[in-house]
């Protein structure tokens, strides 16, 4: 049940419906605001007539701000009276200790959170001098009946608010003084200047609370964990990346190295890590809206081979799993000085065209690409079938390439230098042919007439025969 109108520390509810045959209270402090009113009104017979008013509909849009409530009533007749009834705020520094109560424990915020209103918290309040629901002569009436005591529209007003305390607890200390939003951005700052201060709360007491076979560790119950989200400090603002990764220190000392220990190189992946780790940084810190990582071409038409994968530059640069062959190109295609290139090239037991080939795939597309290049993959017969409609759906009759299955997931234009090879991840990837050799000729894509369009387009690569 909520209110229709919340504009700083007021709410306006909606005029509820007729509470025909139904308990107008079922919370036990929906029951003591009614028990307050039933023992501050003087005149039975105006209760009475109070709850018949309410129960019919008569009470319109109920008004709740600090110190007082007010609506509408209509009488039988159609007589309408502004009924008013007027709690007593607390004073600032009443809600000082009040919220130095609340803070105290987790479970009184988690209880409050779930529109419960704690039995620790009033008694605790009322140990401390505050009476946080209303007692006998809390209830002052106001109507435009001019009724001096509780009238039938007082009543009915404060029968029809029982029903919103139930609901929501927060109504009631609005009365008193603080709307929900207010009472919990102070409930917030408090806890974190506490946390900030390293000061403890009263059920925080190491020790306070110990659940049986946990070997005397303390525990916690299970309201006071569900608060914990609400009562932790702030997390702090996300850094600032740089604008270039930090540079690595030099390792170029007058003590000589360990055997086997070379400095340069050291320094050489000591800058790699740095520029990966700027550019995770980057990528985290970036807007989610913009990292939209999908490769492009025809969307829709996944298959046995297809499985939703990110851009696999992307996918490149993050991948932490790299055999030492791959990590080697991985290093390679970063265009380091040559004498690096060729130590990676003879330790990943490639030849230097194999290894430009090798670094020209991962340029277009990370592990994946290089994957396709030295690997060769057999589809089962489901991912063919799959394979063989992508490649008809593809172009027009009259237009559709022949196409020669040439082993493995790789397709060969006939009369043509040109070759379409199938990843196991369902994209389609372009080659060509240079020489002796078969070289990737661009980045894949979901649609196999783009990607053969691509490698045409690419014509001659120059790779090594």
């Amino acid at each position: 049940m909520s209110g229709y109108g919340h504009e700083g520390d007021e709410r306006t509810f909606a005029a509820l419906p007729p509470a025909r045959g139904a308990a107008f209270a079922r919370t036990w402090w929906g029951l003591s605001w009614l028990k307050a009113l039933e023992d501050t009104a003087l005149d039975g017979q105006q209760l009475k007539a109070g709850r018949r008013h309410a129960r019919a509909g008569a009470v319109g849009a109920v008004s709740v701000r600090p110190g007082r409530i007010t609506a509408v009533v209509k009488d039988r007749d159609g007589t309408a009276y502004r009924s008013d009834v007027l709690v007593r705020e607390f004073s600032a520094e009443e809600w000082e200790r009040l919220l130095d109560l609340a803070v105290d424990s987790a479970g009184h915020i988690a209880a409050l959170l779930d529109r419960e209103m704690p039995p620790h918290l009033v008694e605790d309040a009322a140990a401390a001098g505050l009476e946080l629901l209303p007692g006998i002569g809390d209830l002052e009436p106001e109507c435009g009946c001019e009724a001096w005591d509780h009238c039938p529209h007082t009543s009915a007003l404060c029968y029809q608010v029982a029903r919103l305390l139930d609901e929501d607890p927060f109504v009631l200390l609005l009365m008193r003084g603080r709307g929900e939003r207010t009472l919990l951005d102070q409930l917030q700052a408090r806890s974190t200047s506490r946390a900030a201060h390293g000061g403890r709360g009263a059920d925080d007491t190491p020790g306070a609370d110990t659940a049986e076979g946990t070997g005397g560790m303390p525990g916690v119950s299970a309201e006071e964990a569900y608060a914990a989200g609400f009562l932790v400090p702030p997390l702090p603002a996300p850094p600032v990346a740089g604008d270039a990764p930090g540079r690595s220190p030099s390792l170029d000392t007058e003590t000589e190295p360990e055997p086997g220990v070379d400095p340069a190189a050291l320094e050489f992946l000591a800058s790699d890590a740095a520029a990966r780790a700027h550019r995770m940084l980057v990528e985290a810190l970036a807007d989610a809206a913009s990292a939209d990582g999908t490769s492009g071409g025809a969307s829709g038409h996944g298959g046995p081979a297809a499985r939703s994968t990110a851009s696999p530059v992307a996918a490149a640069a993050t991948a932490t799993a790299l055999t030492v062959a791959q990590d080697a190109v991985r290093l390679a295609a970063g265009s380091p000085v040559p004498w690096i290139t060729a130590r990676l090239t003879s330790g990943s037991g490639r030849t230097r065209a194999e290894m430009d080939l090798a670094t020209r795939a991962w340029r277009f597309g990370g592990a994946a690409a290089l994957a396709v290049l030295e690997e060769e993959w057999t589809p089962d017969a489901e991912a063919l079938v799959w394979a063989g409609n992508r490649l008809t759906e593809a172009w027009e009759d009259d237009e559709r390439p022949a196409l020669r299955r040439s082993g493995g997931a790789r397709w060969t234009v006939v009369g043509a230098e040109a070759q379409l090879r199938l990843g196991e991840d369902g994209r389609w990837w372009p080659y060509l042919k240079a020489g002796a050799r078969w070289s990737p000729a661009g980045p894949a894509d979901r649609d196999p007439a783009t990607a053969l369009a691509t490698a045409l387009a690419a014509g001659p690569t120059g790779a090594d025969g």
